[in-house]
C-alpha cells in the first residue's frame, strides 16, 4: 500500500472517529439471554479475557455466575458467555463469539536487520503453533505497507513470503496498526493482533494519540513480540508504547533474544487463547459522545486474577478499507 492510500485511509478513520453527531439510537429490543446474538446496531460489547490463579496458571472451570462486569462502574448485565477451553459449544453465539481472526505484522524496516532473521522464524513456527484462524491478515511494514489477506483454507503459501521478506527503510508501525484494525473493526469473533517488532516508528503519518484512539474504538488484543529491548536506554520509549497497546487491550509482550525463546513465549499466547473467555453485554449507555468508558470484569472467586482489555470507546460505523 503506497502512502498516499494510507494518507487517504488514515484520514477517513480519524475524521469517522472524530465525527461529533450521534447516529440515531433504535428502539430497545428485547432482553437476550446468554448464548443469544446482539441486535444489530445496539450497543453491544465483547470482551475477551483470561483469568490466573496466585500461580500464574490459567482458571477454565468457572461460568456466567462467577463473573461481574461493570462499564463506568455500572453494573451489566451479561447477555452473551463463550468459554474457550470448551470443545463444540451448544451455542451457535458461543461460536461464533470464539472465531479467531488473526493479524501478524512483520516489521521489515532498516531498525530490524540485525533481528530479522529471528523475527522471520518467529512468524513461522507461531503460524506452526497456532489453531488455524478463520481469517487471517499480515502485513509486511517499512516506510510503505503491504498487506495480504488468507482465510482458514489458503494460509500455507505464507510461509515462503514471511522468509522471502526483505528489509530497509524507515518504520510505519503506527500507519501499519490502523490499517489493520480497518480491516477487522467489524464482524464477530475474537480479533487478535501480533507484532512482531522493536516498537520504533519514524515515518507514520499517524501520531502515537491516534491509534491509541483508534485501538480503543475497536476489541482487538494484542501481543507484541518485541526485539532489541535488552540493548540500552534507547527502547526505553518503543517498549513503554508496545506495554501501553498490550495494556490496554489484555495482551502481553514478550522479548526473546534467541530461538530458544520462542516456544515458550507461543505456549503462553496459545495458552491464553486456548482459556479464554467471552463475555457481552449491552450497554446501559445509550449516548456516542466518543468519551472513554473504563470496562471492569471481576471473578466472585477469591485470589484470582482477570486480564481484559480496559475499555472502549463507541465509533460510528468506519468505512472498512478497500
Amino acid at each position: 500500500m503506497g502512502s498516499r492510500a494510507v494518507l487517504a485511509l488514515l484520514a477517513a478513520l480519524i475524521a469517522a472517529g472524530a465525527s461529533a453527531a450521534p447516529p440515531p439510537r433504535p428502539s430497545p429490543a428485547p432482553r437476550a439471554s446468554p448464548g443469544s446474538v446482539f441486535p444489530v446496531h445496539l450497543d453491544e460489547v465483547h470482551v475477551s479475557l483470561s483469568v490466573r490463579d496466585a500461580k500464574g496458571k490459567p482458571v477454565t472451570a468457572l461460568t456466567a455466575g462467577d463473573f461481574e462486569v461493570t462499564e463506568d462502574g455500572r453494573p451489566q448485565t451479561i447477555q452473551l458467555f463463550a468459554r474457550g477451553i470448551d470443545e463444540g459449544q451448544d451455542s451457535a453465539a458461543a461460536r461464533e463469539a470464539l472465531a479467531l481472526d488473526l493479524g501478524l505484522l512483520l516489521d521489515t524496516s532498516s531498525s530490524m536487520l540485525k533481528e530479522l532473521k529471528l523475527s522471520q522464524e518467529a512468524a513461522s513456527r507461531f503460524l506452526e503453533a497456532i489453531p488455524r484462524a478463520r481469517e487471517l491478515y499480515t502485513i509486511f511494514f517499512d516506510e510503505d505497507i503491504r498487506v495480504s489477506r488468507y482465510d482458514s483454507e489458503n494460509q500455507q503459501g505464507l510461509y515462503d513470503r514471511i522468509h522471502a521478506a526483505k528489509g530497509g527503510g524507515n518504520t510505519a508501525l503506527y500507519d501499519a496498526i490502523a490499517v489493520y484494525l480497518s480491516r477487522v473493526q467489524d464482524g464477530s469473533g475474537r480479533k487478535v493482533l501480533v507484532l512482531f517488532t522493536d516498537g520504533e516508528d519514524t515515518r507514520s503519518a499517524l501520531a502515537y494519540p491516534d491509534v491509541v484512539k483508534l485501538v480503543r474504538s475497536g476489541r482487538v488484543t494484542i501481543y507484541a513480540i518485541a526485539f532489541g529491548m535488552y540493548s540500552g536506554s534507547r527502547t526505553l520509549r518503543p517498549r513503554a508504547v508496545l506495554e501501553q497497546l498490550a495494556a490496554m487491550t489484555g495482551g502481553r509482550v514478550f522479548t526473546p533474544r534467541a530461538s530458544r525463546d520462542l516456544a515458550g513465549i507461543y505456549d503462553r499466547i496459545l495458552e491464553d487463547l486456548a482459556a479464554q473467555f467471552v463475555v457481552g453485554y449491552i450497554s446501559d449507555n445509550p449516548v456516542r459522545d466518543e468519551r472513554f468508558r473504563k470496562i471492569k470484569v471481576t471473578v466472585k472467586v477469591p485470589g484470582l486474577t482477570v486480564r481484559h482489555r480496559t475499555g472502549y470507546t463507541p465509533r460510528e460505523d468506519v468505512p472498512a478499507a478497500n
